[in-house]
């Protein structure tokens, strides 16, 4: 199987999952489209975070990293490997699919792959891996689901929190590996963003309940900030509380910080408390003043490996900056904790 034809496969899936999204199905792929539709609707029933709306919203992320330019360009990074490797990757389940690009990242790579998916999202990734071995029957070798214990493989590629990380480096500390952990994204105001810029930012606190390392938990405004406009700018955001899970964590976070006498603000669905941590609990982002830029650039300098993303619409210097409203859209070039899979894959 060659590089063209694994890359020709993903493309293939990319346009499955917009020939679905689209309502353009095809009578041949008819059973697909139909188990698609039946794991999409009951991925809340087994995670109460996998709603309808966040299921359709990482499809679709997928769909658009699968586009065949960008998957032609993404591929020109890959080295043939004289001798391929069987790769373990361990997947997280805090939002829909997020293991797929390690996935894409080994196949492409022209390794084989053993997945172990998580208990929280134990559909989404065998649908997909599914649907490629439909399009290029040659992965049908190279692809394989762990059950309990992981065994036969040559390398490592594990995510998950900061105790687990410690598990995975135990165990896994003596093969090749990626492991990642805890990392989250802060965003950065000037204090004069417009309606739009702030309803943009919505989206980066608000997708998949806040749950995932590309969303803001975090913001770093100027001294003298008032939220008032950013509170009525996220208010489209209201229903998100209607969510169980997160409504639960509402409810719950905000009892515990009345009787700690914590103060924070509250709009009766997120509240905002000044605090110097970048991981509040779900339904809380914390906030922390600036006084001027280069106080403010030394503060996330020093926070190196634990931020995946700064939103920001002005300049920081040196510092990688992705607009407002975009945290949660990533390329196919845009790798997890700004480690390069292909990279290291090329070297097994």
């Amino acid at each position: 199987m060659t590089l063209k034809q694994r890359s020709e496969a993903f493309v293939q899936l990319g346009l499955f999952i917009n020939r679905h999204l689209e309502g353009k199905q095809r009578e041949k792929e008819a059973r697909f489209h139909q188990d698609l539709d039946k794991i999409i609707e009951t991925a809340f029933l087994y995670n109460g975070w996998f709603t309808h709306e966040n299921v359709i919203l990482a499809l679709r992320g997928i769909a658009r990293m699968l586009e065949a330019g960008d998957v032609e360009a993404f591929s020109k990074q890959v080295k043939e490997p004289q001798n391929p490797r069987n790769v373990a990757v361990i997947m997280a389940g805090n939002i829909p699919a997020v293991g797929f690009h390690d996935m894409l990242c080994v196949l492409l790579s022209g390794h084989s792959i053993l997945i172990k998916v998580s208990s929280d999202d134990h559909a989404i990734i065998p649908f997909l891996a599914g649907m490629l071995i439909y399009f290029e029957p040659g992965f049908a070798p190279r692809i394989a689901f762990s059950g309990a214990k992981l065994e036969n493989f040559d390398a490592v590629i594990a995510t998950g929190s900061n105790n687990s990380s410690r598990y995975f480096e135990y165990y896994f500390g003596k093969y090749p590996h990626i492991i990642r952990r805890n990392r989250t994204s802060v965003a950065v105001l000037h204090g004069n963003e417009s309606d739009a810029e702030l309803k943009a930012l919505g989206s980066d606190v608000f997708r998949y309940f806040g749950l995932g390392c590309r969303n803001v938990t975090k913001l770093y405004v100027p001294e003298g900030y008032t939220f008032n406009r950013f509170f009525e700018a996220i208010y489209d955001f209201k229903e998100v509380v209607n969510n169980k899970k997160y409504g639960n964590n509402y409810d719950y976070n905000r009892a515990i910080y009345l009787l700690d006498g914590v103060k924070f603000l509250d709009n009766n669905f997120l509240m905002i408390r000044e605090h110097a941590g970048l991981n509040p609990p779900a339904s809380t982002i914390h906030y922390e003043y600036y006084s001027n830029q280069d106080e403010l650039v030394n503060k996330i300098t020093e926070l190196g490996d634990e931020l995946q993303c700064v939103a920001c619409n002005f300049s920081l210097g040196t510092i990688p900056r992705i607009a407002l409203g975009c945290t949660q859209e990533p390329g196919i070039f845009d790798f997890a904790d700004n480690v390069n899979t292909i990279d290291f894959l090329n070297g097994l």
